[in-house]
């Protein structure tokens, strides 16, 4: 039911802005009773910052895997990141984005949940990801959180920017492989110290 009022709320949201993603439309648009809309969420706003949220749901399970050697850690991060990008780089977070940028009611209320619960929730996400290899000596890195922010930037900003702007097609149409490879070969991670033989 939760997945079914989300599902109804951001069609509407994209279809008509969030102007008409009221609670009275978002149960008739799900074909529920407008309580139900209310057990999800109590606001407009709070069903916003649940659709967003929902998206970063789903990337939480690619966080849970620790690597051994620095090898590993690349793939892992590699799959985080495709995960990440085939997911906030779709239509229809794309048109979630383009709803930031126009003028709508409460827009900086608006995009504080869209931060907190879409941009830096990823960007936690993976900073606690790098910092645990970091703390298990598999990789070597000064400031995982400005790391994560640099990485996120470079695989995530510009394919968006492109997107919303109409001159790239949204995910799932392209392989956003070759941009994260790329992306981890500039961020040169290193093996950490303490995993090192001695001599070496």
């Amino acid at each position: 039911m939760r997945e079914k009022v989300l599902e109804a709320a951001s069609q509407l949201a994209l279809a008509n802005g969030y102007s008409s993603m009221t609670m009275e439309a978002v149960a008739q648009h799900a074909g529920v009773a407008k309580k139900t809309v209310y057990r999800v969420a109590a606001n407009r706003q709070q069903l916003m910052g649940l659709i967003v949220s929902n998206w970063t749901d789903t990337v939480v399970p690619a966080f849970r895997v620790d690597a051994s050697d620095l090898e590993g850690a690349r793939l892992i991060l590699e799959d985080i990141l495709v995960t990440i990008g085939e997911r906030v780089l779709t239509a229809e977070a794309v048109g979630l984005f383009r709803l930031l940028v126009e003028d709508v009611p409460a827009r900086e209320e608006f995009l504080a949940i869209y931060d907190r619960n879409g941009i830096e929730r990823s960007r936690n996400l993976l900073a606690d990801w790098l910092s645990r290899q970091r703390t298990g000596g598999v990789i070597d890195l000064v400031d995982p959180a400005m790391a994560a922010d640099l990485i996120l930037s470079m695989v995530v900003a510009e394919p968006l920017r492109r997107i919303a702007i109409g001159i790239a097609p949204p995910q799932p149409n392209w392989d956003i492989r070759p941009r994260i490879r790329a992306a981890l070969d500039l961020l040169r991670l290193e093996e950490a110290e303490q995993s090192r033989a001695p001599g070496q």
